[in-house]
């Protein structure tokens, strides 16, 4: 598709965001393969119909629990009007993420850059609420359609272009988290020309390990955009390393995660074997247990990542997809030496 869905935009494009408590339609545990999954739901305290509470009281509740090491709960919209509760849990002896120390430089981007931004993070807001916030990645960074978003977003490209060295500088050396923040989204619209195409990657490749998930995420953000740039325009010779958005899908924090599906999709859409393998040996469990989330728009990335690691074509999966056929497809992909068959109602995994 030409435009995608950019709902969540605004909701995470700064490392500020509104407190809000609606009530919980659903609660979803990853990352428990020993700790009891009903051990972890007790400890959250909420039950799906519930508002939420404070995070914080929620996490310390389910880091006492013996065999976690540490925890991180996120609300997600939305389920039939209400928030989704995704609960990660990082286990003894599970996949450990290591972040970049924190940055101590005063490094700071152009005063007109910043005020560029906040105008179009407001402006975002108003596209939301106007049901007009799809975005084009076709050239390799987003383009809203929405017109006044799709203006200041072109405003970048020269900007960029004329600051690129101290938006690397930022994203890697700031102390303030939203600098860096604004740097991981802006790199994305940097000139496609060797030298600063590999300015543009090295710095989003560094703020994927940012300690702060605002950076991560934005920095996902503008890697998605390149990955699609870089698929349509082959002349152009980019190439995005797979090896931290695999690490992520290892991720404590869902929004990590969800990135990190989200950008795997598309640099496996030519199904890459060496990334695949890479995801198959790091990060199998998490592709499984993502793809059974219940939520079908959080799952899909993950679900079609299981279903290319199965070994199935494109065809078969959305056909497995579409008939709510998932289950045989992550048992396959569990279980590689059960014979697979095929049927009209999607893949099923034999005896």
């Amino acid at each position: 598709m030409k435009y995608c869905c950019a709902f969540a935009l605004a909701l995470s494009l700064t490392a500020s965001a509104e407190d809000i408590s609606p009530r919980v339609g659903s609660i979803e545990v990853y990352g428990a393969h020993k700790v009891p999954v009903q051990k972890i739901k007790s400890a959250v305290g909420i039950k799906e119909g519930e508002p939420l509470s404070s995070r914080e009281d929620m996490e310390d509740r389910i880091d006492k629990i013996s065999g976690v090491l540490a925890s991180r709960v996120e609300a997600a919209c939305c389920s039939q009007g209400k928030m989704i509760l995704y609960v990660g849990v990082e286990e003894r002896d599970s996949p450990h993420f290591e972040f970049h120390p924190a940055p101590t430089g005063d490094v700071t981007l152009p005063s007109e850059l910043v005020a560029k931004y906040h105008t179009f993070l407001d402006t975002v807001a108003d596209s939301i609420r106007g049901q007009n916030a799809d975005q084009d990645l076709t050239n390799g960074y987003s383009l809203m359609a929405d017109p006044e978003c799709r203006e200041l977003q072109e405003a970048f490209i020269p900007l960029v272009d004329r600051d690129l060295a101290l938006i690397d500088r930022v994203v890697r050396e700031s102390a303030d988290t939203e600098q860096r923040t604004i740097a991981a989204y802006l790199l994305q619209y940097a000139p496609r020309a060797p030298r600063p195409a590999k300015v543009m990657l090295d710095g989003l490749q560094y703020a994927l390990q940012d300690r702060e998930d605002a950076v991560r995420e934005n920095a996902m953000r503008s890697l998605q955009a390149v990955a699609v740039g870089a698929r349509l325009h082959p002349e152009q010779h980019i190439h995005i390393e797979p090896t931290w958005f695999v690490e992520l899908m290892n991720s404590v924090v869902w929004s990590d995660r969800h990135g990190a599906s989200l950008a795997l999709v598309d640099l496996t859409d030519k199904g890459d074997p060496e990334t695949l393998e890479l995801l198959r040996q790091r990060a199998l469990p998490s592709v499984i247990e993502m793809a059974r989330w219940h939520n079908l728009t959080d799952a899909l990335p993950a679900f079609v990542l299981a279903g290319r690691l199965a070994g199935l074509q494109e065809k078969e999966i959305r056909e497995a997809w579409i008939s709510g056929n998932r289950e045989p497809v992550l048992e396959q992909l569990a279980n590689p030496k059960k014979r697979r068959r095929t049927t009209k109602a999607g893949v099923s995994a034999g005896s």
